[in-house]
């Protein structure tokens, strides 16, 4: 499949970053260069589950990545499907520490409609041959477990996968199992991390299992790994789907080890004035460090860097006992908590009332800005604020001046309140008039009930 750029630089191949039954497959990052085929006769070929192996095109067959081919096999042939060629299949033997002198067989030729017919009666048994096997070995008494059962694309031979602690003598159980299935019989120990691989699933962080998709090589997991992480020895977390240690544990150990390098023994002790502190816990990334005053739990626990730590063990050798183990610039006072209640006045919504001395009732500053009379000219005459557009207005006389206060006075008032305020407390003012005005009806009524 090529996708055809518009700009006329020619196809780009997609076949590079396709994928062949999901199981160790490798990224052609050169499949789109001209001629990558043709570099080298070498191929790379997958059979069932992650085994894998790499044969020689000595009959210059055009091979593409997906194809399904017979090659050698002893005896026979084998059915698989190609999954790499070009410059990155010596690069693969490489790295699979195949050596140059070793025997290399070859490809025969593309699967034929008769070879398919003939492997797909043979995986149709396969099932059927593992529980059968099972089943034999159970009878003899093996101390074993047979996993998986793989047929050879001819079906004259026949491979069985199996686990087992110990070393198991099964010379008889190979006569037996030649004898039921009238094949040739080959036995192959695995380890859980393999059958894991071969069985293939989910992992807990979600993703498909490391040892069915990528992973070629297994290295020994310890749990020093985990202690390096500050994980916790929990046999059920630290366990994958193969009953033995996660193999992601030995991805992040190196950045550990080596944050690790920057922090302080645990054994040390810091001397302080306040007293000794202990090595709590550990924060290795962020390179943090919690000290407790007692061994056995946590008190007052100090979080400090390890620049800190160090300072204060030189300081000690040295014989000198800091105040505390916060440098003096981080003395801080202790943040109260915060309360979002404390935040808002609960008498916010009620209506300020003005003080003389410009405060509320709350006590706080009233925020209106009064104008600065001091700037005012003197004169009617003199220019306000030496702004040329007042200059060029034309000044009102003294006369006009007191009427257009007298009209804006009734605004003003009106804009306080419904009702003007007057503030003129003599007698006969308005609000004696108005407490009249309300005791007359009561007294006509207190009039009428002494005639009756």
């Amino acid at each position: 499949m090529e996708f055809k750029l518009h700009n006329g630089s020619g196809g780009l191949c997609c076949k590079g970053c396709s994928r062949q039954d999901k199981k160790l497959n490798t990224y052609d990052w050169l499949a789109d260069i001209p001629g990558n085929e043709d570099e080298s006769d070498m191929v790379e070929v997958q059979f069932k589950n992650t085994r894998k192996g790499y044969y020689k095109n000595s009959n210059k067959i055009k091979l593409e990545k997906g194809d399904i081919i017979a090659v050698e096999a002893t005896p026979g042939h084998d059915i698989g499907t190609v999954t790499l060629t070009g410059r990155l299949v010596p690069l693969q033997m490489k790295k699979a520490n195949i050596k140059p002198d070793a025997e290399i067989k070859r490809v025969y030729r593309k699967a034929k409609p008769v070879d398919m017919e003939k492997f797909d009666e043979a995986k149709a048994k396969e099932h059927a041959t593992m529980i059968r096997s099972r089943q034999i070995a159970s009878s003899l008494d093996l101390n074993m477990k047979i996993g998986d059962v793989e047929y050879q694309g001819d079906g004259n031979k026949a491979i069985f996968y199996y686990i087992a602690d110990e070393r198991v003598d099964f010379r008889q159980l190979i006569k037996v199992l030649a004898e039921a299935f009238r094949v040739r019989i080959e036995m192959k120990q695995i380890g859980a991390r393999q059958e894991a691989g071969r069985i293939g699933g989910i992992g807990p962080c979600g993703r498909e299992l490391c040892c069915a998709t990528w992973m070629t090589s297994f290295i020994s997991v310890s749990t020093s790994a985990a202690r390096f992480q500050d994980i916790s020895l929990n046999p059920q977390k630290l366990a994958g789907q193969c009953a033995k240690l996660k193999c992601c544990l030995n991805y992040e150990v190196d950045c550990y080890v080596e944050a690790q390098k920057r922090l302080p023994s645990r054994e040390i002790q810091l001397e302080t004035k306040d007293g000794t502190f202990y090595f709590f816990k550990a924060d290795i990334l962020s390179n943090q460090i919690a000290y407790s005053t007692d061994k056995s739990f946590a008190a007052n626990l100090t979080t400090i860097t390890g620049r800190r730590a160090f300072e204060i063990i030189g300081l000690n050798k040295k014989g000198i006992k800091p105040d505390t183990l916060l440098p003096e610039e981080a003395k801080v006072e202790p943040k109260k908590p915060v309360d979002l209640v404390e935040q808002e006045s609960l008498t916010r919504f009620d209506r300020e009332r003005k003080r003389g001395n410009g405060e509320d009732s709350n006590g706080r500053n009233n925020k209106k800005k009064r104008r600065n009379n001091n700037n005012r000219p003197s004169s009617p005459d003199a220019p306000r604020n030496n702004r040329p557009e007042e200059n060029n207005r034309p000044q009102p006389q003294q006369g006009q001046r007191e009427n257009q206060n007298q009209q804006q006075r009734p605004r003003n008032e009106r804009r306080n309140g419904n009702r003007p305020q007057q503030r003129n407390n003599e007698k006969g003012g308005p609000r004696e008039e108005r407490q009249r005005d309300n005791d007359r009806p009561n007294r006509g009524k207190n009039e009428n009930k002494s005639q009756a």
